[in-house]
């Protein structure tokens, strides 16, 4: 007679054999169960029509793009000045070929800019301004743009400049710290034996018998902190007259690899201040703080790369001629709010300013 102590041993053996093949049935069930399930899935997914974004998430999105209403295009960091605060020196000689230029800026305008400012370095140093005649001319005649513009120093202008060149030409602004002329010399606003003054006074006098609104743009610093200017101002006349406070970027006027040390000439705060103070009777005065400066400006350098200067360094882009505008556009680091609160919008064409030359 076999016990009940020699059965359970085989038992036991059995119910494990059972507890084993009930797992491996319903693991079958729950992988069929699963595929089943990831194949309906993946059908939808077929089928389904593509998610589409709301009307306001597109709304939003569009108005997160950034507009290039107003563009300023360094293409030449040439100069033959040696003004000891500039934040935008001659650490190449680069120039793109003019038909590179012209597709650049015909991007631009395809994509909303509105007005172009031509600077340096000194723009006509270039081909004797010849370059730059060129480019105004495109943007003006093929291009339609209401508003095209230069900042110079002067000292190269000829009249005959104006002549082939001046119908296309909105503004131009004339660089002028002071009206003494040691001081333009200590700042480093001057060569040779030329008169900054004189050339600043003949180019006003061009300006107006050619119809090319003048403009005025004085950087604040040590040398000229001091100084009144408003009676001089008053004389000159210009439609504006752009007062900044010096800047400092570092690997162009600070730093290790800079050509410039401008430290000397940088001023506080409140004593730029004290220079607003000073001029505020000057109706055409538009100050230009460090704060507005660094993010209010869409600035190409000579590569057409957007410059970033949020970080008080110049961070380029890709040029949009690789990756177009919109793409390049998106690390320039531009304030399009501190862009409007500076005065960056006014009427810039000088067809609409109806002025009395």
């Amino acid at each position: 007679m076999i016990t009940s102590s020699q059965l359970w041993p085989t038992f036991a053996a059995m119910l494990m054999k059972i507890r084993s093949i009930i797992s491996t049935l319903w693991v079958s069930v729950l992988t069929l169960v699963s595929g089943s399930r990831a194949q309906k899935t993946l059908v939808a997914s077929r089928t389904s029509p593509p998610k589409t974004h709301s009307k306001e998430q597109k709304e939003i999105s569009d108005s997160q793009l950034t507009t290039p209403s107003s563009v300023n295009y360094h293409f030449t960091r040439q100069c033959n000045y040696k003004c000891g605060f500039c934040f935008h020196t001659a650490k190449t000689s680069f120039v793109l070929p003019i038909d590179d230029a012209k597709r650049g800026l015909r991007r631009l305008k395809e994509a909303g800019m509105e007005k172009i400012n031509f600077s340096g370095g000194e723009p006509f140093v270039h081909q004797r301004g010849d370059f730059l005649g060129l480019l105004v001319k495109y943007c003006k005649e093929e291009l339609k743009l209401p508003s095209v513009s230069i900042v110079s120093n002067g000292s190269l202008i000829k009249e005959t400049w104006f002549q082939k060149y001046g119908d296309c030409l909105d503004i131009l602004a004339i660089s002028c710290d002071s009206f003494n002329e040691e001081t333009n010399k200590a700042i480093g606003r001057s060569q040779g034996r030329k008169s900054h003054l004189d050339n600043l006074h003949k180019v006003r006098n061009w300006c107006r018998e050619y119809k090319v609104a003048f403009k005025i743009n004085s950087v604040v610093n040590t040398f000229n902190v001091e100084e009144d200017m408003r009676e001089r101002i008053s004389v000159l006349n210009p439609v504006r007259w752009k007062v900044f406070q010096c800047l400092l970027i570092e690997g162009e006027n600070v730093g290790e690899n800079s050509l410039r040390e401008a430290e000397k000439f940088v001023i506080s705060d409140q004593q730029f201040q004290d220079f607003l103070d000073r001029h505020k009777s000057i109706k055409c005065l538009v100050p230009e703080s460090n704060q507005k400066m660094k993010d209010s400006y869409l600035i190409l350098d000579e590569y057409m790369r957007f410059l970033d200067c949020r970080e008080g360094r110049k961070d380029p882009s890709k040029s949009i001629l690789d990756v177009g505008v919109e793409e390049a556009i998106k690390f320039s680091g531009f304030d399009e709010k501190m862009f409007r609160i500076r005065g960056g919008k006014y009427v810039w064409s000088k067809a609409d300013m109806k002025l009395d030359w």
